[in-house]
């Protein structure tokens, strides 16, 4: 049975996650800024307007709603999910996920569609799962945070780096939601990291600088890296997507994390207004929520 986790937190990460996104997408790509952007605004390297969000929140609202309706992962509904975002949205996505849900379009199997991806691609450690993988730990609080974080990875990034760094940020997301201190949070995900290479990474987050890149683990140490130096989501967020590189996922990833750690209160009504998607950001939290519940 799943603990209950506090709404106001559970809320805000998925929240947070969106805020991130649409804060970074207009910087994704570009020459790091003089100064941490603090607000919302148009354009990017694919016309947006203000408040925008891409693939980063679509997949996770996916996984979010999902998970609400199924009271659990269910890899066919979700892909379902992502697959009728992806018709709509197309453009927005990676080309790791974008393959994958051409192929599943096309009729071959799941898993198999990752596979193949991964084959023709060698590589898939990408960074699409991890932005995506934070209401696995809204919705899960035991062992399967990391089972289904791990499983929910291969279905569209075969290399087990990207599965693990997704289950590093979904376990401290879990955590956070439930009332666990950011350090003891980071503390419990590092201990619970079966993977040498993100453990070591990870575990010495301040040997390396941050690079905001597409690569799973970089992407995940950037944003961690942020998140544990600053002290509310406002510092955040704005510096975790002025970074520049892939920005919208960084800033997903640490306005996860933020979210979880700091709740509701924490984040700028400015910044929720300004979010295109909120409403159905708001809806799929809540819903989620209820179904974390038992």
């Amino acid at each position: 049975m799943n603990f209950i986790s506090d709404i106001r937190h559970s809320t805000a990460a998925l929240l947070g996650l969106a805020i991130g996104d649409a804060m970074g997408a207009p910087l994704e790509g570009v020459v790091r800024p003089a100064a941490p952007v603090r607000r919302m605004y148009a354009g990017g390297r694919i016309a947006r307007h203000s408040g925008a969000c891409t693939d980063d929140t679509y997949q996770a609202l996916a996984l979010a709603e999902s998970l609400a309706a199924c009271r659990g992962f269910s890899p066919p509904d979700f892909m379902e999910r992502l697959v009728r975002d992806y018709l709509f949205f197309g453009e927005w996505y990676g080309p790791t996920s974008g393959a994958v849900f051409s192929l599943v379009i096309g009729g071959t199997p799941l898993y198999s569609a990752a596979r193949l991806v991964h084959a023709r691609r060698g590589w898939s450690r990408s960074n699409g799962s991890v932005m995506r993988g934070p209401p696995i730990g809204v919705f899960y609080f035991g062992p399967e945070v990391e089972a289904a974080s791990m499983a929910c990875s291969a279905l569209t990034h075969r290399d087990p780096v990207a599965g693990a760094c997704s289950a590093f940020v979904n376990r401290m997301v879990s955590d956070m939601c439930r009332g666990m201190p950011k350090e003891r949070a980071y503390a419990r995900a590092l201990q619970r990291c079966r993977d040498a290479e993100v453990a070591g990474m990870l575990g010495r987050w301040r040997e390396f600088p941050p690079s905001p890149g597409l690569d799973a683990l970089e992407a995940t140490h950037a944003a961690v890296s942020v998140f544990m130096e600053t002290f509310s989501f406002e510092e955040a967020v704005p510096r975790a997507v002025s970074m520049g590189g892939d920005s919208d996922t960084v800033g997903a990833i640490a306005g996860a994390l933020a979210g979880a750690a700091y709740g509701m209160h924490s984040i700028p009504e400015e910044w929720i207004r300004g979010l295109s998607d909120s409403g159905r950001v708001l809806r799929a939290a809540h819903a989620l929520w209820l179904a974390s519940r038992g």
